[in-house]
């Protein structure tokens, strides 16, 4: 007669609050990760309620052309006597939903090519590999500059296809080398040994073991693309149909003379603080994951 063992019903529940307690041990060592997570947090509801604030269009004081900081307009005014930080405000829709998208596709492609192959090897395995390859090998700012000529990709979601489907080859190559890794553990073998499915593999072993991994991809994809997007942008290689903090340095140093004036410093320097200051939140909350699922990082 066999019997079925049942798991505690709590059971999932302490692990649960175990992990939850982790995480805030490794945040609160470190008070430079909560900043981090509180930065990221800030853009991300910027991101979203921007609009709600602000919206478009946005007012202009023509008496108060690149007007200087005050209470009023903590980041001055620019050309047009709109405030700048409203505009930093609004701008970050675009910029962190192109940020998105672009991770989004790089993350699922690379992983998904990565894991397809390590986990195949084989004929598979060369010929994927070889394409990565061919990928890394191509320039990625001159190929973004002749598409940017051919293309005029002004949209959030076509720029977000475009960087991600441009920017896949290392995620998957990395990946490829975690599943090579991972393969030949032991929970791997015994699964293989009860004759569980490669979907099944794949879905339930490997994936939630490379899912820290994953995470940090993204957020190290995120910040790729905001600097892609903000690079094209403030070249001018693009149409100026949107909102953007490339859009915003462009003019403040084409058009306003910030590198030789100081009436647009401000204008330039919005941008570039919140460029900036979100960088530095994903720095510190990448730092902070690596320590959490990671344990030989962690300092008993």
């Amino acid at each position: 007669m066999s019997v079925t063992v049942v798991p505690a019903a709590g059971a999932s529940a302490t692990v649960r609050r175990n992990f939850w307690r982790g995480v805030w041990r490794v945040m609160r060592r470190k008070p430079s990760r909560m900043v981090g997570a509180a930065i990221v947090a800030g853009f991300a509801l910027m991101g979203i309620f921007g609009p709600l604030l602000y919206p478009d269009p946005l007012p202009r004081d023509t008496q108060a052309l690149y007007a200087p900081p005050s209470w009023r307009h903590p980041f001055g005014t620019d050309f047009e006597g709109t405030d700048v930080l409203a505009l930093v405000v609004t701008g970050a829709r675009y910029v962190l939903l192109t940020a998105a998208v672009t991770a989004v596709i790089t993350v699922v492609l690379g992983t998904a090519i990565g894991l397809f192959s390590g986990f195949k090897r084989g004929r598979w395995d060369s010929v994927l590999m070889r394409l990565t390859d061919m990928k890394l090998t191509i320039p990625g700012l001159p190929l973004l500059l002749v598409l940017s000529t051919i293309w005029k990709f002004t949209g959030a979601i076509e720029m977000g296809l475009v960087l991600g489907l441009l920017g896949w080859g290392g995620v998957a190559r990395a990946v490829r080398s975690q599943t090579l890794s991972l393969r030949e553990r032991g929970f791997i073998e015994a699964a293989r040994g009860l004759g569980l499915s490669t979907g099944h593999i794949v879905g339930r072993e490997l994936l939630p073991s490379m899912a820290p991994y994953i995470a940090m991809n993204t957020l190290i994809a995120v910040t790729g693309a905001v600097y892609a997007q903000v690079g094209l942008f403030f070249l001018g290689v693009l149409p100026f149909e949107a909102n953007n903090w490339g859009v915003m340095l462009n003019l403040a140093v084409f058009g306003g003379g910030a590198l030789t004036t100081t009436a647009a410093l401000p204008y330039l320097l919005a941008p570039l603080l919140a460029i900036l200051l979100l960088t530095l939140g994903i720095v510190l909350v990448v730092d902070a994951m690596d320590e959490i699922f990671n344990p030989r990082l962690r300092e008993e």
